[in-house]
């Protein structure tokens, strides 16, 4: 008997792996884990069990679903403060720039984090991680920027770090040092973006914290010239760039975007058709933020229609933040997801999934379940991949595991 291998069987696996069929599903299916990987996957009856497996660790999953772990691949998990007020001030008609040209949205929970410690981050954090991992989630994207000064952006990736050193997941860490205009660079856009691309990004990078780099392309925020500036300066450090573009209006963020080979742009409510076309030529991966879009009360949709023509691959994430989106249910994202953008429950299932992992550049070792890819995966109380997308929330998974051990839940 191996004391490090365990078949999960008897279970409706929705692999979502491309041109296996809808949701890659596999029926009485049997998932051999060895240690933190996938070693074998399959139907009952052709996955060519040995004596030797079958004297492992066996799990009945009762004929219930098997989905690949839940990736969420835009979060601003990490902050100080909260932003009430402005809720109630954009109910009375304040408008989302409007707050933020006063000061508010990034700007103020940027002088919360600022003055807040880095152990009270990380607990704040690690709550509503946990959270999110009771969810089905086992790797998250995590984004600096609610600091705009070196000491403060380093403070949040390190806690970023020490959240997935001591809790059941994978994160990936992006640095958004060109989120906003901080308050000491007032009417200095370009010296700050000097500052970050001469200083700021290149001592965070030397400290190995980052995975990727993002910038805020927009008329409250910076420029195409400026963001040019940002991933060039990536580029040099041979880090990979994604962005928040076209969420207020077309600024051709998604064809700046293509142009660097970004891995994702996120939001995308005003790209354009040749926007869309640019992120199909560049390889980018289109992320849906229906959290934000409904917060905000915006009525532009994003071009699904276009990237489907262009075969654009599109995931979602939940945003979470603190302003725009404080949204921890990756559940109810996909929800959303179907309502808000019409995406069919398979496109949004795979929006969290393998869409995901090629967001976060992570496809080769996760986002679908096959042999050699990490045993990322959640058991579910349903049949039916849609399941997890008609409800206004769906149930919790009965269980989640990261890297083949049981990270939340359990069998009972």
């Amino acid at each position: 008997m191996s004391d490090n291998m365990t078949i999960w069987e008897n279970a409706r696996i929705a692999t979502m792996q491309a041109g296996s069929g809808p949701y890659g599903l596999i029926e009485r299916g049997s998932i051999i884990v060895a240690g933190e990987h996938i070693q074998n996957i399959g139907a009952a009856d052709s996955i060519g069990l040995t004596a030797g497996d079958l004297d492992c660790k066996r799990i009945d999953c009762g004929g219930r679903l098997i989905t690949p772990g839940l990736i969420d691949c835009h979060t601003h998990l990490i902050y100080a403060g909260n932003r009430a007020n402005e809720f109630e001030l954009r109910l009375t008609g304040t408008s989302y720039a409007d707050i933020a040209a006063a000061g508010g949205g990034i700007q103020s929970t940027v002088q919360a984090t600022r003055n807040e410690s880095e152990n009270v981050l990380f607990d704040a954090a690690r709550q509503r991680l946990q959270r999110m991992i009771n969810q089905g989630i086992t790797t998250i994207e995590i984004k600096s920027g609610y600091g705009l000064n070196t000491d403060t952006e380093l403070k949040i990736l390190r806690v970023a770090q020490r959240l997935e050193r001591e809790l059941p997941v994978s994160v990936h860490k992006t640095f958004l040092g060109a989120h906003a205009l901080p308050p000491e660079y007032s009417g200095q856009p370009d010296n700050y973006i000097d500052h970050v691309c001469q200083h700021m990004l290149p001592e965070i990078a030397s400290e190995s914290l980052i995975d990727s780099v993002d910038a805020f392309c927009e008329t409250i925020a910076f420029s195409p010239d400026q963001t040019r500036q940002v991933f060039a300066a990536a580029s040099d450090l041979g880090l990979p760039v994604r962005l928040h573009a076209d969420q207020l209006s077309d600024s051709g963020g998604a064809s700046l975007a293509a142009e660097f080979s970004a891995l994702s742009a996120d939001h995308l409510e005003y790209t354009s058709a040749a926007g869309a076309e640019a992120l199909a030529t560049g390889g980018t991966v289109a992320v849906l933020l229906p959290g934000a879009f409904y917060y905000l009360g915006e009525t532009t949709r994003p071009p699904v229609k276009a990237f489907r023509k262009c075969g654009v691959d599109i995931a979602v994430a939940t945003d979470m933040n603190p302003g725009s989106s404080p949204m921890e249910s990756i559940l109810l994202a996909l929800n959303m997801a179907c309502i808000l953008f019409a995406l069919t429950p398979e496109e949004a299932l795979r929006g969290v999934t393998a869409a995901a992992a090629l967001a976060l550049g992570v496809l080769h070792d996760r986002g679908t379940l096959e042999p050699t890819k990490r045993a990322d995966f959640a058991l579910w109380n349903a049949t039916e991949p849609a399941e997890l997308c008609y409800p206004i929330g769906a149930p919790q998974p009965v269980c989640v595991v990261k890297s083949g051990r049981i990270a939340a839940g359990d069998l009972g």
